[in-house]
């Protein structure tokens, strides 16, 4: 162009800022502020400063705030609310404060670009403060500063506050409004009324790809995975397509269903829409393969995702370590560590805690060691799975010195230290140590009630484990589990109160399961209880019918007591179905590997 003027240049620059191209917008900008027949004006600097913004200038916006005070723009409610976007979007909260503090005159964009920033940052209470006094400033709220404080009401779980603002957004008629509607349905979601959050979907006129993933979160959160997958499919009938967050979030449920048919079929849906790229849904892929077993595919998604973070790494290292793959997972920190992120908290708890279920005595020492260099060693997460490995692995007295030094211990840390305990006969140090639990402010869960509940068993303190068992439920409101009731089950089993064990595997209001009545059979052949021992291996047999060891221990138990036709039958029908005891393995650990064998390897 042969002439150029203000508004030519302000044309272009905002063009850019358009479409994100702060670099060109501000490349533009230097290009002009250097022509000598082209004026400066509030428009244009708060073009500048927005440019400035989205590509994280400080530098170059701090110039601009000086240029903008010395030639008094800075009184502009545009310059101004400009140089409150930048600074937030920045990081700079505080100097973003401090010139909307100093701006003469607000609008409400001048508002909502500071309480969005608040609440974008964390500062969820701050920036609920600065609602509460654009209100009493009597300013004309819109839509966008309803959903960005029910946001912040979210972020805090405050439920009284997000009602308050619900309230105010009906009497404004913002609540129909696709922004606030969603909104509104996310704080109900993240302050536990999961119900609301449907209801109000239900009511929306509009319904698009963000009320949908909304609706599909809130099932999910509440346990309903086949309501979710079932709005998933509704969502794609009624002609809304799906995105990334929507993916994740579903994928995220076929995990935890363990249905790798339907995480096939969405990652199959994820590469033909070209969404495989983005991190949150490669994560969530990840996750679901490896919750569902299928590591190969879970290292193939990993491996040909462009980019990974830490939540990639980590997600692969866990997959690994809960699938007790030990080797496999000390490999991916190794690369991690050479290639990737920093390795954070996680990566490490999940290799320490897979190298005490493998006992990889010398490798959890090695990894404890680099622990302590990067200097994570106090983090509680991993110091729960150092607990636990050193008491894995047989060195109860190191697991107590590691939980002696935990500054702010769980209720986990606590529980890993009386398995520890109660693992290696130490029974007395197990129920002093749960005893204490209430003492220091924690609040006993399930999990440590099996702990104790084992402590017991081993001991053979019949009385006070009925004692903690029924403190569960009448104390603690915490219902009996499988878990619980096995302990109890083996408690009376060693006591040799068969009877009382039997009766109590057939009147547990949870199914019984092979696991119970193999610890009845065990005992029944430790007593001498030949007929007790009959019917508990009937039972078993009946949910596995070619289970060997249950063959094998009624024959035994016949055998020593002289019954030997019986033992004989036994025998003859393991033949019969063809089945065959499992050979025993052991493992040893030699140059940095571990190494399993069997008998006459």
């Amino acid at each position: 162009m042969p002439k150029r003027d203000e508004v030519t240049w302000t044309n272009m620059i905002s063009a850019y800022v358009g479409i994100s191209d702060s670099s060109e917008a501000l490349a533009l900008f230097s290009n002009m502020w250097v022509q000598p027949f082209i004026g400066m004006d509030p428009f244009l600097l708060s073009v500048a400063l927005k440019a400035c913004g989205l590509g994280g200038e400080l530098t170059y916006g701090e110039v601009l705030h000086g240029y903008s005070v010395k030639s008094g723009f800075v009184n502009s409610v545009f310059v101004g609310t400009a140089l409150v976007d930048m600074y937030m979007k920045v990081g700079q909260i505080e100097k973003g404060c401090g010139v909307f503090d100093e701006m003469p005159l607000r609008n409400v964009v001048s508002w909502t670009t500071v309480i969005t920033g608040l609440v974008r940052a964390g500062y969820n209470v701050e920036g609920l403060v600065c609602f509460a006094e654009m209100w009493r400033c009597r300013v004309q709220c819109d839509a966008y500063v309803f959903a960005i404080s029910l946001k912040a009401c979210a972020g805090l779980g405050a439920l009284k506050c997000g009602r308050e603002v619900h309230a105010q957004a009906m009497k404004k008629g913002f609540d129909e409004n696709s922004f606030v509607a969603n909104s509104l349905a996310t704080m109900y979601n993240k302050c536990g009324k999961l119900d609301y959050g449907v209801q109000l979907f239900a009511k929306m006129r509009t319904q698009d790809v963000v009320s949908w993933t909304s609706i599909i979160t809130s099932y999910c959160w509440m346990g309903q995975e086949d309501c979710a997958m079932k709005a998933f499919m509704r969502m794609q009938e009624s002609g809304v397509h799906p995105n990334e967050y929507t993916f994740a979030a579903i994928i995220s449920r076929c995990a935890n269903l363990a249905r790798v048919e339907w995480g096939e079929q969405l990652h199959a849906n994820v590469l033909r829409l070209g969404l495989a790229d983005y991190l949150s849904v490669g994560n969530s892929i990840i996750t679901m393969y490896a919750k569902c077993g299928r590591l190969a595919s879970a290292s193939v998604m990993f491996h040909e995702m462009g980019r990974k973070d830490i939540i990639s790494w980590t997600t692969v290292i866990a997959g690994y370590s809960q699938a007790g793959y030990g080797e496999e997972a000390f490999k991916y920190l190794s690369w991690m560590r050479r290639e990737g992120p920093k390795p954070n908290e996680y990566a490490f708890a999940s290799v320490l805690s897979v190298c005490g279920s493998m006992a990889m005595f010398e490798q959890g020492k090695q990894l404890h060691a680099h622990v302590l260099t990067v200097g994570l060693d106090s983090e509680a997460m991993v110091q729960n799975a150092l607990i636990n490995l050193y008491s894995k692995c047989g060195s109860i007295q190191e697991a107590a010195k590691n939980f002696d030094v935990t500054k702010d211990g769980d209720v986990i840390s606590w529980t890993s230290m009386i398995n520890g305990y109660a693992q290696h006969g130490y029974y007395q140090e197990a129920i002093d140590l749960f005893e204490k639990i209430p003492k220091v402010g924690l609040k006993l869960d399930s999990v440590t009630f099996v702990g104790v509940l084992a402590a017991c068993s081993h001991a053979g303190l019949v009385n006070l484990g009925f004692h903690y068992f029924n403190s569960m439920s009448n104390d603690f409101k915490i219902s009996p589990s499988k878990e619980h009731y096995g302990c109890m089950i083996d408690l009376l089993c060693r006591a040799g109160r068969l009877s009382e064990a039997e009766h109590m595997i057939k009147s547990m209001p949870i199914q019984q399961d092979d696991v119970v009545w193999s610890s009845l059979l065990t005992a029944c052949r430790l007593h001498g209880d030949a007929d007790c021992g009959r019917r508990a291996a009937e039972e078993i047999l009946k949910l596995n019918p070619n289970c060997a060891v249950t063959h094998i221990t009624l024959a035994s138990i016949y055998a020593a007591k002289g019954m030997w036709r019986e033992a004989a039958e036994v025998r003859k029908i393991m033949r019969s179905k063809g089945v065959i005891k499992e050979p025993g393995w052991s493992g040893i650990e030699a140059k940095d590997g571990t190494f399993v064998f069997v008998a006459g390897d």
